[in-house]
């Protein structure tokens, strides 16, 4: 049941984005990225934008934990490091195969019965090894699989039909296109398929924060929690040995944070502090040291992050600069002084 009422749909059209991150290269910009982000204070309200956060975007797997509560409202009883794989793009490693495994086996499937797309696993060591291996493309392996087993197990136990969960009019997609407006609290702008096959749907960056908000905030016994407390309990499930997402959870008490392709971020801290972040380009090296200046300025302690505010930039195999926030944003995660 919904709480309020909607707000209107975001506008699809064409994002006024700003720079919010530069690459230099011995000592010159090299390059810049232009994108948006939003940052939620603790009573829900924007405590600081730029860029163009109510536009339509597509937050791609940053909307997983969204997917994951409307699975545990419909009857999914994964709990642990099984509901952090419904929520992940996971690297591919042997935990991960083996949990998709598992919660196919509960559902009474099998890895024909995923609808989602064959692929090689999304970390490049564990993909290096699997190609040594001469193994081929898989769904198991395909980084959105837990989530695909989950959908399959989520209909087995409601009764739905399974052929068709990846159908916009299933009862499942349905379920999660209500969680989406909900959490979000906004109408979708638009449906249209994701990489893995999955209904996607279109939602400003606004939104995105305002949902990640309520599943880190939300109240012991709720599906919003048990989702939450999943990441922050197992967050390599969530994506894996060594990937930011990860260490950020670990890093930073009680954040919940996803990252989806094409530059998108989302995290939130248990008092409702929120962040989300687009980058225009797409561009993976710039999303992780622009969420750490907009979490520095929800007010994250800044040493936290001190890891995270960079991506280097090396000539030669010796170092010559970093992708780094714009100064407007790298202000924010430099310490205090001593």
């Amino acid at each position: 049941m919904r709480s309020a009422p909607l707000a209107d749909a975001p506008g699809i059209r064409e994002p006024l984005h700003a720079p919010v991150a530069h690459l230099t290269r011995g000592g010159v910009i090299e390059g810049m990225h232009y994108g948006s982000l939003v940052v939620l204070g603790a009573d829900g309200e924007v405590r600081f934008a730029l860029g163009d956060i109510e536009a339509a975007c597509y937050p791609r797997s940053a909307l997983k934990p969204v997917q994951a509560v409307a699975m545990v409202r419909a009857g999914l009883p994964l709990d642990g490091a099984l509901l952090s794989l419904a929520s992940a793009s996971h690297s591919g490693e042997e935990r991960h195969l083996a949990g998709v495994r598992q919660i196919l086996t509960l559902a009474g499937a099998t890895e024909e019965d995923l609808g989602n797309v064959p692929d090689l696993p999304y970390d490049p060591a564990v993909r290096a090894t699997w190609t040594r291996q001469g193994r081929p493309p898989s769904r198991l392996a395909q980084n959105c699989s837990g989530k695909h087993a989950a959908m399959l197990y989520t209909c087995t136990l409601a009764g739905w039909p399974r052929e068709t969960y990846l159908d916009p009019a299933h009862p499942l997609q349905r379920a999660i296109g209500e969680a989406v407006e909900e959490l979000t609290g906004q109408r979708t702008a638009h449906v249209t398929v994701d990489g893995c096959g999955a209904p996607l749907f279109s939602i400003s960056l606004h939104g995105l924060a305002r949902a990640a908000a309520r599943i880190a905030t939300a109240a012991p016994g709720t599906a919003e929690h048990r989702v939450a407390e999943a990441l922050r309990g197992h967050p390599e499930m969530a994506s894996g040995a060594g990937r930011d997402v990860a260490e950020l959870m670990r890093t930073v008490p009680g954040l919940i944070t996803k990252d989806g392709f094409e530059g998108v971020q989302v995290a939130a801290l248990p008092d409702g502090r929120a962040v989300a972040v687009k980058i225009a380009d797409g561009a993976n090296r710039a999303r992780i040291p622009v969420t750490a200046a907009a979490l520095a300025m929800a007010g994250t302690d800044p040493r936290l992050l001190a890891r995270f505010t960079e991506q280097p930039v090396t000539g030669g195999g010796l170092p010559l600069g970093a992708v780094r926030p714009v100064p407007a944003l790298a202000a924010a995660t430099a310490p205090a002084p001593a």
